[in-house]
């Protein structure tokens, strides 16, 4: 467990480090003054000042920030704003700054899946295997057959297959399109309910093996991006709508029970599978906090993002206090919400 802890720790600060790393060098790059950037919450655990920007690793790995000069409002209600204070700075720029936080977790976790794909080659969705008397080999499947499209969506991944049919909790039938021997050709399949499993099946099993050349390598890291954001996406939506709980969240001692988990099975495959694992996991929580950094919820760099796209529209600012007390009770939620996330954690181990 110590060596999946230390595993969890250093995917933390890959994460947390870019995200607040694109926000600090476009504020850099603009002339904003950084007061601190630090990774982690609570007492600090060690520090020091460069350029006038104190860098801080703080006791507790549950977050991290960019402090900006002004940023608190407090200044521009007393009128003393410096010209490298936050608020002083054009809205585009300020709108890039907060942007770019996001914008460099998606570009980390494309390029952590270039060294997977690189590395381990794609599942695609080459059809192996059709079980006799299921519904797709009623609907004429074959093996061979290379699906390109499930309701109307593009597929690229074994992944997404899966993905789809798994989350198809209704059985409602689905739209394969497929290519064979060149040819296109659709077919609806109606998955079949399974009691043992308590899901629905098409009745196949895709996954075909491609060890990606230098073009192929970059298209398929983005198709691999592109399904973690598909698939947090789909997640969200699938908490509002009640159709995953609260024991499918996720904090910090949740995900050091999956590193730990992971580590313990890639671990007989030798340190290389190990590594490509903890990168998986890495890339994964990266675009887990792009997309959930980009709702426009206060506190949230998408809720700071909204009134600055208001500020854009008016063309001034709302006022300070007003947008310090909606992000305040934003931020109180997030507390409690992180509160809850990790005594559900807790549970969950006993």
């Amino acid at each position: 467990m110590i060596l999946s802890i230390i595993f969890f720790l250093i995917i933390f600060c890959v994460v947390v480090v870019s995200h607040e790393f694109g926000h600090f060098i476009v504020a850099k790059k603009n002339g904003i003054h950084v007061v601190e950037f630090f990774v982690g919450i609570g007492p600090s655990l060690l520090s020091f000042t460069k350029g006038g920007t104190k860098y801080s690793l703080k006791l507790l790995p549950l977050g991290g920030a960019c402090v900006f000069e002004g940023d608190d409002g407090l200044a521009a209600e007393k009128g003393e704003l410096s010209e490298g204070a936050f608020p002083s700075a054009p809205v585009w720029v300020r709108i890039a700054t907060i942007f770019s936080g996001p914008l460099f977790n998606f570009l980390t976790a494309y390029l952590m899946a270039l060294i997977i794909v690189s590395a381990c080659g794609v599942a695609t969705t080459e059809i192996q295997l059709v079980n006799e008397g299921s519904r797709a080999e009623e609907a004429g499947l074959m093996p061979g057959d290379v699906i390109t499209k499930i309701n109307g969506k593009n597929v690229h991944l074994n992944q997404e297959v899966t993905f789809i049919s798994q989350y198809n909790t209704k059985g409602e039938p689905l739209e394969i399109t497929y290519k064979r021997a060149g040819e296109a050709n659709t077919v609806v399949v109606v998955p079949s309910y399974d009691e043992e499993a308590k899901r629905y099946y098409m009745g196949i099993s895709a996954g075909g093996f491609l060890d990606c050349n230098v073009p192929q390598t970059f298209q398929y890291a983005f198709y691999t991006m592109e399904f973690f954001a598909e698939t947090t996406f789909k997640s969200l939506g699938m908490l509002v709508t009640g159709q995953l709980s609260k024991d499918d969240v996720a904090g910090p001692v949740g995900i050091v029970k999956v590193v730990d988990d992971t580590y313990n099975v890639s671990k007989e495959y030798g340190a290389s599978s190990v590594v490509l694992s903890m990168i998986n996991i890495a890339l994964l929580l990266s675009v887990n906090l792009g997309i959930m950094n980009l709702l426009p919820l206060p506190a949230l760099d998408g809720g700071r993002l909204v009134f600055l796209l208001i500020e854009a529209i008016r063309g001034k600012p709302v006022p300070p206090e007003k947008e310090g007390m909606v992000h305040l009770a934003g931020m109180v939620a997030l507390m409690l919400l992180m509160v809850v996330v990790l005594f559900n954690d807790i549970t969950k181990l006993f």
